[in-house]
């Protein structure tokens, strides 16, 4: 089974592909779209968000956003914003961040390889989420927004990727608003596609880092459509992917924000947290950024506390039960703040890491939340072990940055 496929990809004209390249659809609300699309008529915004152009009052999952994202990519498609490449190719995408570069191979993934666990995932994931990536999806005939994988390092394609990119001319170079350097090649000639592909499919596995509802929305569009068209090599097998080596991928901290102590006083709540076993809680004269496994911040009212549990010595065995995310969720969230489903609790909130700590003060300082956790970022080969395994993380246990760019590639189906 052939893991990852080349492919004939819709991309940019060169020069604009600054302006048509976008955020993930998920990092961004529809008012936050609206801004950052504004006077920038190729955004590919107006796709994957197209209920921008439209009356504020309607819902993103109202028939005409749909309706309106499949009008928009059919004209850029028509009017030249965006381009076929002639012959189907893999394609380099290096990303830079703060003096970290990470270069990944982007190609179609096997939906084949998904269903059957090859590629691997460790979230569940939300019905609202994957029917509207679903929904969009297929009125595209597209895929428009990556996957992002992992993979365990193979000399093999670093090699490859290495030569590639130093004896080739990049397609796209530039610097997005957030600081982000986005770079793209073209991988054109058929002895290095032939020699990716095989490197591809002597790896054991891929890892789903970000993006399980566009995955999970490809299966679905899948098994729609292979009754009526069962070729294994049909495009609607496959799903738009790029992936990384996992010597390169970084995860930052996923933070917590409660709304309230569920019916507890200040004092009261500090007690039931000194009263949980095998954890230490200490004040702190400065915000915590955990520097260790197993150690948490809490911020509370203007102060900050350090949380240390000593995990039991057979659940350290456990790829689950191990997480940070598990503890701070089993032995606090959820007996002490009666936060029982993470998924579907509207009391909490997540805060990625790359807003700092500072978010986390500002949210409990203007009253919108009661109390903040920070945690110490989940490790990639924790990801790996718990998708290995066969089992699930808490929701929201990991932020990958920097992101992939919607409308940079594109895969129709």
């Amino acid at each position: 089974m052939t893991l990852l496929h080349p492919f004939r990809a819709w991309r940019p004209r060169c020069g604009l592909e600054q302006r048509v390249a976008a955020p993930p659809y998920d990092v961004l609300n529809s008012t936050e779209a609206r801004q950052m699309a504004a006077g920038v008529p190729e955004s590919f915004l107006r796709i994957s968000k197209a209920e921008i152009d439209l009356d504020p009052a309607i819902s993103p999952c109202d028939d005409r956003v749909y309706a309106l994202a499949k009008e928009r990519f059919q004209e850029f498609c028509t009017s030249g914003i965006l381009m076929q490449d002639p012959a189907p190719w893999y394609y380099l995408y290096r990303l830079g961040m703060q003096g970290r570069e990470q270069t990944g191979v982007a190609g179609m993934a096997s939906v084949n390889a998904y269903l059957t666990e090859r590629i691997k995932k460790h979230e569940f994931t939300r019905p609202d989420k994957e029917n509207d990536r679903t929904r969009l999806a297929d009125t595209l005939d597209a895929h428009s927004g990556p996957v992002f994988l992992t993979h365990r390092h193979d000399p093999t394609l670093k090699s490859l990727t290495e030569s590639w990119i130093a004896t080739h001319i990049p397609v796209y170079d530039f610097v997005a608003g957030d600081q982000v350097r986005h770079t793209l090649w073209t991988v054109d000639d058929p002895d290095t596609i032939a020699a990716l592909r095989t490197a591809f499919d002597h790896l054991p596995a891929l890892y789903i880092a970000d993006g399980h509802h566009r995955a999970a929305a490809a299966s679905r569009i899948h098994l729609a459509r292979r009754e009526s068209d069962p070729d294994p090599e049909a495009s609607h097998g496959h799903f738009l992917a790029v992936t990384f080596p996992d010597t390169q991928v970084k995860i930052l901290d996923y933070n917590r924000v409660i709304r309230d102590l569920n019916g507890l006083d200040e004092s009261s709540f500090l007690d039931r947290i000194a009263a949980i076993p095998r954890l230490t809680l200490m004040p702190a004269n400065q915000p915590v950024r955990p520097a260790s496994r197993h150690e948490f911040g809490m911020y509370l009212k203007n102060r900050w506390f350090r949380l240390k549990v000593a995990l039991e010595p057979e659940l350290e065995q456990n790829p689950v039960q191990r997480l940070d995310v598990t503890i701070l969720q089993e032995r606090l969230l959820q007996p002490i703040l009666g936060i029982t489903d993470p998924r579907k609790d509207t009391r909490i909130d997540f805060v990625g890491g790359i807003r700092g700590l500072e978010a986390l003060i500002q949210r409990v300082d203007s009253g919108e939340m009661a109390v903040a956790f920070s945690l110490f970022p989940t490790a990639l080969d924790e990801l790996m072990a718990v998708a290995d395994s066969g089992q699930v993380m808490p929701p929201k246990s990991t932020w990958f940055e920097p992101k992939l760019r919607d409308g940079l590639l594109i895969q129709t189906l």
